[in-house]
């Protein structure tokens, strides 16, 4: 491979982590041409981009957009492909149920919601991690919670008692 066309690579790289905001580095190297032209279709469908890459090109890609963290690079040995996402968990959740029926992909690493996963270990973790927006639904479903719980006593029987008291505590302060 010429150098022009190594910076090609790099740059297609850095494009891609500058568009994708979650990957995944994994193995596929012993999954035979059906199975990987399987787990093709099956990130296609779940908008995941699958990219096979050189470890170094790769590596040069994280530094270009500083994400080379020291634990990123100590993975990059052996075969290297890169599951890019929108989503953070897409990918985990991918590689999970493909794992039902098939050994690889095996996760050596991941960068999912600003933070370095190492290991194939951390697979159930990326499964269940949730999005900023799955965060903010959370937090805004918690806080919708009691003032839903005081319009239903004041919608209810406890309404009228509620409004007897407020009434006899306005007498009161004439």
């Amino acid at each position: 491979m010429t150098k022009e066309e190594k910076l090609v690579v790099i740059n297609n790289l850095t494009e891609q982590l500058q568009n994708y905001p979650h990957f995944y580095i994994a193995d596929i190297s012993t999954l035979n041409a059906e199975k990987t032209a399987e787990l093709r279709r099956k990130c296609f469908e779940n908008d995941v981009k699958l990219v096979v890459c050189k470890n170094t090109l790769f590596a040069k890609a994280l530094e270009k957009v500083e994400k080379a963290d020291a634990d990123l690079v100590k993975v990059l040995e052996g075969s290297t492909s890169v599951m890019f996402a929108h989503v953070a968990k897409a990918p985990a959740v991918l590689i999970k149920d493909f794992r039902k029926s098939n050994d690889k992909p095996v996760l050596k690493a991941a960068f999912a919601e600003g933070g370095v996963y190492v290991g194939d270990d951390k697979l159930d973790a990326l499964c269940n991690i949730k999005s900023k927006e799955e965060l903010i639904g959370d937090i805004i479903a918690l806080l919708q919670s009691p003032a839903k719980n005081v319009i239903s006593a004041l919608q209810a029987n406890a309404g009228q008692k509620i409004a007897g008291i407020v009434k006899t505590l306005e007498s009161r302060n004439n």
